[in-house]
């Protein structure tokens, strides 16, 4: 049963982090951020959509730039 549990929480370690940790992070610091304003602000979904679509597209290009830059 203990194998079970550690392979299945690798399983979704690998699948939701993967190689790059802060992908998974700017995703996560977008979308918790997004939660906030939704259930602080109640902006209409026509113009909440789209905003939170492209900060997330603003996140993961962030972090990839962070990860391919020239040193």
């Amino acid at each position: 049963m203990r194998r079970f549990i550690r392979g299945f929480g690798q399983f979704w370690y690998d699948f939701l982090i993967g190689d790059d940790w802060k992908l998974a992070a700017a995703v996560v610091t977008t979308l918790a951020i997004g939660a906030v304003v939704l259930l602080t602000f109640s902006p209409p979904e026509k113009v909440f959509t789209p905003i939170l679509g492209a900060a997330l597209m603003v996140a993961f290009v962030v972090a990839l730039r962070i990860d391919t830059r020239g040193k």
